[in-house]
């Protein structure tokens, strides 16, 4: 079981995360959404396409773009959608 923890506050929980380019991707429904508020911020990937992000916010504290998604990703990337990883001191174990 693969958990995604900051400020000692579980995010995500899953055994079903997808791993690329050494990040794990939880599906969304393993997100503890009171967490998170998407943002207006977006990248692009050449091969998965267009992510979208979400500020993470525990006990007033506020961790910006710290996870991010694809709402659409490319058909080589087709199995992350609905999914969710993490960066910028979001733990995951």
């Amino acid at each position: 079981m693969k958990k995604a923890t900051w400020n000692g506050t579980v995010l995500a929980q899953s055994d079903e995360t997808i791993v690329i380019e050494g990040n794990h991707y939880f599906p969304a429904e393993s997100l503890n959404m009171e967490y998170f508020k998407e943002t207006d911020t977006h990248s692009m990937c050449p091969w998965k396409g267009k992510a979208s992000y979400y500020n993470i916010l525990v006990n007033g504290n506020s961790n910006e773009d710290a996870a991010w998604f694809y709402k659409n990703p490319s058909d080589l990337a087709k199995g992350i959608k609905d999914h969710v990883a993490f960066w910028n001191g979001v733990e995951v174990i």
